[in-house]
């Protein structure tokens, strides 16, 4: 592998930035963190305190400190809304993007997006941490190996309470819970299935909490798969909190507890017949795994997986999911094509990482 390490500048100093990608750089051996981006002085001075990092700065001056710290990628961790323009801008001049998910609010968006950086001749890769992940992997692997025969059924729940004021409660932003939370169901619903849902149907719950401004608190929904293949979720930031998903199939299910999260560890048990096989996976760092393999894409010229293709796949799901919510009826889904799937060739397994306290950033979600 070329030993030359691939400069960062991360775009965005909130919570998730604050306390797994920063901390991430420790672990990514062939990653070097040259420049965090923020709108507020005060994070741009404790972080460069805290990582020995050069170069700091406001968003506006994005395309200067790009170039100043010599960049060859961004890590994207803005609100979703912003999420277009950032990268848009970091294509610009020449500098690869690896962008937070949901990639972008719309349809429209998540193509444009894509044709900046084709047009650019930057990579796109969208943060999909899962993909890497030990847990989600042996899930994909022990549903392709038919140990619990043809899987059918997909069932997901994966909620928390928002903290009152959070972007994921207000609608400028593009916040709620189906983007947020939900998007992670839908992600795995399609690499566990491995191919793309042709109709969807949904209830939202929203303005009922004072909490949500105009978007989702709780979203259900239903998912068909060809083959008679269903997946149905909820996803909530007004619930206690739970991460988890079974798969049923024709001879067995795999249950996964603690599915989405990345602070903690994570259960399965595969059961098939009078059979139960449980399994433990620690802790593990699951943002150096993303950073390293998006640099040796970069290094190697190779086109990442998750891609922005498949951040767009997810987008068009869930618009399709908020327009059965609002019409109040099941809304049929175009064919879409994607052949590259996650697989344990991307496994990576990192130590967990550092406990950070974050600079005016808080948590998400409370409880």
């Amino acid at each position: 592998m070329n030993e030359r390490m691939i400069r960062y500048a991360i775009v965005g100093a909130g919570n998730i930035a604050q306390v797994a990608v920063l901390p991430a750089f420790a672990h990514a051996v062939n990653s070097v963190l040259v420049a965090v981006i923020s709108s507020d002085p005060e994070k741009q001075a404790a972080l460069k305190r805290r990582y020995g990092f050069e170069h700091t700065g406001p968003y506006e001056r994005l395309e200067e400190i790009l170039g100043e710290s010599r960049a060859d990628a961004v890590y994207i961790a803005l609100p979703n809304h912003l999420h277009r323009e950032f990268t848009e801008r970091a294509a610009r001049v020449g500098v690869h993007v690896l962008c937070e998910k949901p990639m972008a609010p719309t349809v429209g968006d998540c193509e444009a997006m894509i044709e900046a950086t084709q047009d650019a001749g930057v990579k796109l890769m969208i943060a999909y941490r899962l993909h890497f992940e030990e847990a989600n992997l042996y899930a994909v692997e022990t549903v392709r190996s038919g140990r619990i025969g043809d899987p059918l059924l997909f069932s997901s729940v994966f909620t928390q309470q928002a903290r009152p004021g959070d972007i994921r409660t207000r609608a400028e932003t593009a916040g709620g819970a189906l983007g947020d939370t939900g998007i992670y169901c839908v992600n795995a619903a399609r690499y566990l299935f491995r191919s793309e849902p042709i109709e969807v149907a949904s209830f939202q719950e929203v303005d009922v909490d004072p909490r949500f401004k105009g978007v989702d608190a709780t979203t259900g929904a239903l998912l068909r798969f060809e083959g008679g293949r269903l997946a149905q979720f909820i996803t909530s930031q007004a619930a206690a909190k739970v991460s988890e998903y079974r798969v049923v199939g024709t001879r067995g299910d795999l249950l996964l507890t603690s599915a989405y999260g990345y602070d903690g560890e994570r259960t399965s048990e595969l059961s098939s017949g009078e059979d139960v096989e449980k399994r433990t996976f620690a802790a593990s760092d699951q943002f150096a795994p993303e950073l390293e393999y998006f640099s040796r894409c970069i290094l190697d010229d190779e086109d990442p997986e998750p891609s922005g293709v498949e951040g767009l796949a997810d987008v068009r799901i869930i618009e399709a999911i908020a327009e059965s919510a609002a019409l109040h009826r099941p809304v049929t889904l175009a064919p879409f094509q994607k052949w590259d799937r996650p697989t344990e060739r991307l496994l990576s397994v990192k130590p967990k990482a550092q406990s950070i306290e974050p600079v005016k950033a808080p948590s998400p979600s409370i409880g």
